[in-house]
C-alpha cells in the first residue's frame, strides 16, 4: 500500500521509551511531536506551528499512529495512544555544549549572533 500522506516525519531523538519528531510539510515546519512509551499506553505531545483544519489534525495524527506508533505497539496490543495537541511557535532554543548552537544550520536558528564560547548555558531567539 502506498503512502498518501502528505507530511515528513523526521526523529530527533530516540530512547528505550520515548521519540522526538519534527514534522515537515515541504520545506517549512509546521510542528514537533514528543512520544512516550509507559507498557501499554502511548503518551504523545503534538505541538503544531500551523493552522490546520480538524480534518487535517486528524489525518497528520493517523499518520502519526501508522508511520510510528503502530510500529512500536499496534493498536490491538495497547491499552491507549493519548494525545495532548497544542498551538505555539518556537521562539529560542538553548544548549549547555559550548559550540554546538554554531553547528546547527541557519535556517534553524536564525543568523550567527554570538560568538561567546563561555560555559553555561546558550541560547539563540528566533524572534
Amino acid at each position: 500500500m502506498e503512502n498518501t500522506y502528505r507530511y515528513r516525519l523526521s526523529r530527533l531523538v530516540r530512547t528505550q521509551s520515548s521519540e522526538i519528531f519534527l514534522i515537515w510539510d515541504d520545506d517549512r515546519r509546521i510542528g514537533q511531536l514528543d512520544l512516550h512509551y509507559a507498557h501499554d499506553t502511548i503518551h504523545a505531545t503534538l505541538v503544531l506551528e500551523a493552522d490546520l483544519p480538524v480534518n487535517t489534525e486528524e489525518e497528520l495524527l493517523s499518520q502519526i499512529d501508522e508511520d510510528i506508533v503502530s510500529s512500536y505497539l499496534p493498536s490491538f496490543d495497547r491499552e491507549d495512544f493519548l494525545v495532548t495537541v497544542f498551538r505555539g511557535e518556537e521562539i529560542s532554543s538553548y544548549t549547555d555544549s559550548s559550540g554546538a548552537l554554531d553547528d546547527i544550520e541557519d535556517e534553524h536558528f536564525g543568523e550567527d549572533d554570538d560568538d561567546d564560547d563561555g560555559g553555561g548555558l546558550r541560547g539563540r531567539r528566533d524572534r
